[in-house]
């Protein structure tokens, strides 16, 4: 899908007044799409009218970026009619860009919109760089630019928040609210899809589902549809069990036909529902290695490239067992530099990094970089140390549905998705007890976003997190830390709803400092109440998720003996979260 600094016609030339009151854009009539080996779009039918705002959404390979590539036009379909508005317009935008040669100015334009949407993005300093020597983010930026700049009756935007901060993300939002134009969006962000969206377009083994309202009528819709499945499916093998119980108790002397009948009765109770587009369910039971009390401590740890202004600044952070930290900041702030940093794959310039004897880091970074792209599937899972194709190894790649010929499969051949989730693979097959998350909402299907939130729900590691997705960081963080314009590290007093309120509220996207996280040795001073206070709090947190995971593991157990260990257990960590929350109670009346 080509991403351009000019509008697209979807018809033939008309009048500004007809393409203001045109209804239907694009449509699609029994529309058929072909991969090499399998139909990806298989006869599906689809509108997009005026004002609609469709979500499309399906696990990775089900073909929505085929489906947004017809929608523009860049790419035909093999079977079926494409019908288009006459004179409408149209800017998509692809999940790699490419924005030709020059400037940025020179593929922006110029104009208010076009400046406010750079400052907006973070990108007014590199109004006069060559568009050639952009990162991959600063180029995903500057595409957004350009359609924000653009008057269109249709944007098709192919996961837009990719490479961008919060900041960005929540710009992105209120322009695309704002906008009169239609929009086809495929997106991971969950927030962003249920402000936005009117309709629900899900994809599902080459076939389209439409689903009225937003992500989470979606969601109902879907819950709903699998209810009547089961439903369905348990009422056809009931009837099959009767017509043949019945057909067995029969006369001896019905021959051909009832023998027919109770044949069809087999199949019957032999077939079953359609299979899942993924078999099974995404188990991601991973041992993990002790952790001590010891995880990280920077002591006045500073960070810059090549002799340039530091880029982190006399950093002085604890970070503790158990602890589950957000990242956040701008566009270049450090954010990835200080994973880098703690995952080994970054000196500091000055200062000194402790890290605890027990710690086992798994770093899931952003581009899959550590992936060997003439590596097989089943030799990366393998990893260095063993041969590939163990039972232990299948196990994991089927959880991770990689089936078939995906274990065989080189690293190059795979989707953008399918990689990130072969490297979500590799990372949590390490059994590591710290976690570093660079942007891991990055190109995974929703399906195995949320089954990896159930995992690190019940994770008992140390989980620190760089990422744009609120509510990826909303359900698997306690504690938001900015890293400010001057590069020191900062807590958000209030945690992410305080941050993400701040950037709506803030007119300029240099965000005020808050006061810098500063702990102190362990053999120094008094800990500050602050400290104090949050120490409690994750506490408080840690002990409720144990006592929620025994509740629920006591509601399964039918052993009496078994049932009453829990309960003791149960009653103990009750115990011990009443005396949290009261030493809680007395340092936030002594604040």
């Amino acid at each position: 899908m080509a991403t351009t600094g000019s509008s697209r016609r979807l018809g033939s030339a008309s009048s500004t007044y007809y393409r203001c009151a045109v209804a239907m854009l694009v449509e699609l009539d029994h529309a058929t799409a072909l991969a090499a080996d399998r139909a990806v779009l298989s006869g599906i039918s689809l509108t997009v009218n005026s004002g609609d705002r469709l979500g499309v959404v399906g696990i990775n390979g089900t073909g929505k970026s085929t489906l947004l590539s017809i929608l523009a036009g860049t790419r035909v379909v093999d079977d079926g009619v494409i019908r288009r508005g006459r004179g409408a317009t149209l800017h998509a935008l692809d999940q790699h860009p490419d924005l030709g040669h020059g400037t940025v100015r020179d593929v922006v334009g110029s104009g208010w919109r076009v400046d406010a949407a750079l400052d907006r993005l973070g990108i007014s300093h590199l109004i006069d760089q060559s568009v050639t020597t952009l990162s991959g983010g600063q180029t995903k930026r500057v595409a957004l630019a350009t359609a924000a700049a653009e008057e269109v009756d249709l944007l098709i935007l192919d996961e837009p928040t990719n490479h961008l901060d919060l900041a960005g993300v929540l710009w992105l939002e209120e322009w695309l609210s704002s906008t009169t134009a239609a929009v086809v969006l495929v997106s991971h962000d969950r927030y962003l899809l249920d402000r936005l969206t009117t309709k629900m377009v899900e994809l599902d083994r080459g076939a389209a589902f439409t689903h009225h309202g937003g992500y989470s009528s979606y969601l109902e819709a879907v819950a709903t549809r699998d209810e009547h499945a089961a439903a369905a499916e348990s009422t056809r093998k009931n009837l099959a069990r009767r017509e043949l119980a019945w057909l067995r108790r029969g006369a001896k002397a019905r021959t051909r036909k009832p023998q027919a009948r109770i044949t069809a009765a087999h199949a019957l109770l032999d077939g079953g529902p359609q299979a899942a587009a993924r078999s099974g369910d995404l188990a991601l039971e991973t041992q993990m290695a002790r952790l001590g009390n010891q995880v990280f401590e920077l002591q006045n740890v500073s960070v810059a490239f090549d002799g340039a202004t530091p880029i982190l600044r006399d950093v002085n952070l604890l970070i503790g067992p158990g602890d589950r930290l957000a990242i956040v900041g701008a566009n270049g702030a450090g954010k990835s530099t200080l994973l880098d940093l703690l995952a080994g794959v970054r000196d500091a310039t000055s200062g000194r990094l402790v890290t605890g004897p027990t710690v086992v880091v798994g770093y899931y970074d952003q581009h899959a970089s550590d992936l060997d792209p003439n590596a097989t599937v089943r030799e990366v899972v393998a990893g260095p140390y063993r041969p590939p194709g163990s039972p232990e190894d299948l196990a994991l790649m089927q959880r991770f549905w990689f089936t078939g010929s995906l274990p065989f499969t080189a690293v190059r051949e795979l989707s953008g998705g399918e990689r990130r989730r072969l490297q979500l693979l590799a990372v949590l097959a390490q059994g590591p007890n710290v976690l570093l998350l660079d942007e891991p909402t990055n190109d995974l299907d929703l399906e195995t976003l949320r089954v990896l939130e159930e995992f690190l729900d019940d994770w008992a590691g140390t989980l620190i997190v760089v990422s744009h997705d609120r509510a990826f960081l909303e359900q698997m963080t306690d504690t938001v830390l900015h890293i400010t314009p001057s590069g020191s590290i900062a807590e958000v007093p209030g945690g992410l709803d305080a941050w993400v309120q701040g950037l709506r509220t803030t007119p300029s996207r240099r965000q005020q400092p808050q006061r810098a996280v500063d702990h102190p040795p362990t053999s120094g001073p008094a800990i500050p109440l602050g400290r104090q206070l949050r120490d409690a709090e994750k506490e408080m947190t840690r002990l409720q998720r144990q006592c929620d995971k025994l509740s629920e593991l006591l509601l399964t157990v039918t052993d009496h003996q078994e049932a009453a260990t829990l309960g003791a257990e149960l009653r103990a960590l009750r115990e011990d979260l009443h005396a949290a929350e009261e030493a809680w109670l007395l340092l936030a009346a002594s604040d």
